[in-house]
């Protein structure tokens, strides 16, 4: 039925994987969607296959664009160096416009499907200070999801943008993830990941999600290349 249809914003980090095992659980039928925005970690994108696969998401898509046309951010510039020490307000991986971006296409993929749910991983807690992951940002982007669409406007689907991850610590994103069986030595976090997949330990991104498997008491299965 198309009322159990979901899309869900897939990265092929620790939090999307979680966010799809988590959507799968609540019954709906998974309809992943990455994308290629030319970010320099772009390991995470075959990371995003193979949790795909192994979540069984119905479908898979990846969508491509040039974020790095417009830069501005460490993650699409590789002038910008990927800072390896904590920062003050909001960093240089902040990419422009990423999430607006990303949950448009989900949006428009969703109107197609006539799927009323949006899975985001963005977090309000363990997260780089990231504008467009705060709670604001979605109940804005929720109510445009539904004045901007004709679904929206015919009422033949009121959408939801749906974030399981908001309140949660590191720790306890990935004590769910294992209880869904997420396999996490699938992913790929870090920010400027090697082309195998190997993460840096440095960045961020890294520093969370190694003190977040520290927390939980996980064994962390991240594969370093120093």
């Amino acid at each position: 039925m198309a009322n159990n249809r979901a899309v869900v914003l897939l990265s092929g980090g620790l939090d999307s994987a979680t966010v799809l095992a988590i959507a799968r659980e609540q019954g709906f039928q998974c309809y992943a969607l990455s994308v290629d925005y030319g970010q320099r970690h772009r390991a995470e994108l075959d990371a995003a296959d193979r949790v795909a696969r192994s979540l069984g998401a119905v479908e898979h898509r990846t969508l491509r664009i040039d974020l790095g046309g417009i830069g501005g951010s460490a993650l699409t510039d590789t002038s910008i160096a990927v800072p390896e020490s904590p920062q003050v307000g909001i960093p240089v991986t902040y990419v422009p416009a990423r999430n607006t971006v990303m949950l448009s296409f989900a949006l428009g993929w969703a109107e197609v499907l006539e799927a009323p749910r949006i899975f985001i991983g963005v977090n309000a807690v363990d997260y780089s200070g990231y504008p467009d992951c705060r709670p604001a940002f979605v109940a804005a982007f929720e109510r445009v999801a539904n004045l901007a669409t004709k679904a929206g406007v015919e009422g033949t689907v009121a959408f939801k943008i749906v974030t399981p991850l908001i309140d949660l610590t590191k720790a306890q994103i990935i004590q769910r993830g294992v209880s869904l069986g997420v396999d996490y030595s699938l992913t790929v976090s870090c920010y400027q990941a090697d082309a195998d997949g190997r993460a840096c330990g440095s960045c961020d991104s890294c520093r969370l999600r190694r003190a977040g498997f520290q927390s939980a008491g996980v064994p962390d299965p991240t594969r370093y290349f120093r």
